[in-house]
């Protein structure tokens, strides 16, 4: 029936089309022709409209399958994500603390006034002036958001101002509807309790920079999901070090948010797991004690226990104070930090290199022995000077020592002994027996930036002055100045304590670390760190037996270099003092008060005790103070007589 009434329709359509062609041209034969042209035409334009019309349906269609089918899955997790946030919650940092557990690094929470740019109003200037009628805002403050926003993305959260105070908090949150774009938070901060003191040590933490997030994020995707949140990262010591475990495991929230982005509720969190607590084998007051004992002086110290390799303390003078660095130093501080003459920010023991001096004279004697070159009862006539080639070699007592045999040439320190032992010895047999005691190479300790100093040799010489085939030729004058512990001799404090550590340990050679145990933030597990043993030099124990006895010499043989220091010490002491130049004399003699104060002589003294059983081995030099005995030797025993004395009394035991 509806066929019929279409087809009526369109025959109604076509007689009208007719009429219209026959009225245009009534009775011909044209007329009728034009109306079936335009019947024609009609019939093909509703045919395309029908296929538009159909197209147009079937895209739609189409586009209905694709995204309700085909995308379904994708598209309803994007709108899950719209609706659902994964906040990440960052981990508290770990703490250090000492071999008793006084704490050197903690975390304390304070309030942060933050601004993220993309969503101000406002330029940010002008937020600020704002903003400072209401809370005070020093210059540095606006320096340091400057010197952030240029290094952050837009869309960061960047801090204004830290560590507001209630009554600041509490008078910002009362406008805050002013501020669109400005947040209070409240955030944990890293604190440094003692400031200055074990600085070099523990190092700091600072906010993370561009160069540190690529690096983060072109890590394995488990280290960037954990670094999600985190503003702060190690920057040196064993706060870098040790980064990732202090550092903990990040927690998640996932939150049901509005359009707004407000959120609604907390749909399941994952806590964060702590970062572990680091217990250092620094002891901390033994520590404070070295520190006072440098005074205004500059130089270095490292104490280490002889059985475990454990460091005991650790000065780097002067130093400087880390909270400095944790909310972005400003630039007049860091100018005076980095530019000043003292280099306050150098970690001496590890980065700073000397000539050892006469402390090198023990290893010279050792070697003499174990070689075969010498007899302990062999001896010389020193004059005051040694002949070589036509050059005159000084002793430092202007008419000599006298007769010396190997044990007075140690505890006198006979230079003229030793110029014609270096001599008979050789550079290649020097370098090859000082090589065992970790002369000249990385201990391996769990600092990063450790110098290798310099052990001389032929081929490092040839090596240095490569651009003169003369320059780089080994003297005979070379050798001499070694083995003295002068000339090319460069070694950093620790190594040269590590290697009074060995010779006290009886050649046993213990790797020297920092790090006493670890305990887990998660479990609160405490895994001890174990003693590596590096090696163990084969000496002769009848060897070892006279060095050491020459060595307690020192300190109580009258004639001894170090008797003044410790003739009243209530433990006994193996130990050696050290004058070093740094400045070649050219054969002349040596004055203090007409030599400026930078190129004075440096002041060293190495020294282990008890002598018969080692607690504690110890290397100190003082930078441009002159003899080691009466500058550097006092400081040792300031040191051994707190922790063999002081800290016996109080614990029981040395180094509790």
């Amino acid at each position: 029936m509806r066929r019929i009434e279409e087809q009526g329709a369109v025959l109604g359509i076509e007689t009208i089309l007719v009429q219209i062609g026959a009225r245009r041209a009534p009775g011909t034969q044209a007329g009728i022709a034009d109306a079936r042209q335009a019947q024609r035409d009609f019939r093909r334009r509703l045919a395309l409209l029908s296929a538009f019309v159909s197209a147009c349906f079937g895209l739609l269609v189409s586009r209905w399958i694709w995204l309700q089918v085909v995308k379904h899955e994708q598209y309803l997790a994007q709108a899950e994500g719209n609706r659902i946030a994964l906040l990440p919650i960052v981990p508290t940092r770990g703490l250090i603390v000492d071999r008793n557990g006084v704490v050197l690094a903690n975390n304390y929470a304070a309030y942060t006034l933050e601004i993220t740019p993309s969503r101000l109003r406002a330029n940010a200037g002008s937020v600020i002036e704002e903003l400072s009628k209401l809370v005070a805002i020093a210059p540095k403050d606006r320096k340091r958001f400057e010197r952030l926003a240029a290094e952050s993305s837009n869309f960061a959260s960047i801090p204004l101002r830290t560590r507001l105070s209630d009554a600041e908090a509490a008078r910002f949150a009362a406008q805050r509807f002013r501020f669109p774009g400005v947040e209070l938070q409240a955030r944990l901060f890293r604190q440094y309790p003692l400031g200055a003191t074990a600085a070099h040590v523990i190092g700091y933490i600072g906010r993370i920079n561009r160069q540190e997030a690529r690096a983060i994020d072109d890590g394995d995707a488990a280290l960037a999901s954990n670094y999600r949140g985190t503003d702060y990262i190690g920057k040196e010591g064993l706060e870098k070090r040790y980064e990732q475990q202090l550092h903990g495991r990040t927690g998640f929230e996932r939150v049901e948010r509005s359009a707004g982005g407000q959120a609604l509720r907390t749909l399941s969190r994952r806590a964060p797991v702590p970062g572990s607590t680091l217990v250092l084998s620094i002891d901390i007051e033994l520590q404070k004690v070295a520190e006072e004992a440098f005074g205004d002086s500059r130089g270095a110290l490292v104490a280490i226990e002889p059985a475990s390799g454990e460091v005991l303390a650790w000065v780097s003078r002067p130093g400087f104070d880390p909270n400095l660095f944790v909310d972005g130093i400003d630039s007049a501080r860091w100018h005076a930090l980095n530019t000043s003459p003292d280099r306050p920010l150098m970690n001496r023991p590890l980065s700073g290199t000397y000539p050892p001096g006469s402390t090198f004279k023990p290893f010279m004697a050792l070697a003499a022995l174990e070689l075969g070159i010498r007899r302990k009862e062999e001896g010389i006539r020193d004059a005051g000077f040694f002949m070589l080639g036509g050059h005159r070699f000084n002793d430092d007592k202007r008419d000599g020592h006298g007769d010396v045999d190997l044990v007075r040439s140690i505890v006198v320190s006979c230079d003229t002994y030793y110029y014609q032992l270096g001599r008979d010895m050789g550079i290649d047999a020097i370098r090859a027996f000082m090589r065992q005691f970790g002369f000249g190479q990385a201990t391996g300790i769990d600092l990063e930036h450790e110098k290798t100093g310099v052990l001389p040799s032929q081929e490092w010489k040839r090596a240095h002055f490569r651009r003169s085939r003369a320059a780089g030729q080994w003297l005979g004058g070379d050798t001499i100045s070694v083995s003295i512990g002068q000339g090319f001799n460069s070694y950093t404090m620790l190594q040269l304590a590590h290697a009074v550590s060995t010779l006290a340990n009886d050649g046993i050679v213990m790797k020297p670390h920092l790090l006493r145990a670890i305990e887990d933030g998660g479990t609160g597990l405490r895994v001890p760190s174990a003693p590596q043993e590096s090696g163990r030099i084969p000496l002769s124990r009848e060897n070892i037996a006279v060095i050491k006895r020459a060595l307690v010499g020192v300190t109580t043989d009258p004639a001894g270099t170090g008797y003044r220091v410790f003739r009243s010490a209530p433990y006994t002491v193996g130990g050696k003092s050290g004058t070093a130049q740094v400045v070649g004399l050219k054969g002349g003699r040596y004055d203090h008060r007409a030599t400026p104060e930078r190129l004075r002589d440096n002041a060293l003294f190495t020294a282990f005790s008890p002598a018969d059983a080692p607690r504690i081995a110890i290397a100190v030099v003082v930078e441009n103070a002159g003899w080691g005995s009466a500058v550097a030797g006092p400081i040792v025993r300031k040191a051994l007589d707190f922790y063999l004395s002081t800290r016996r009394q109080a614990s029981g035991r040395p180094g509790a």
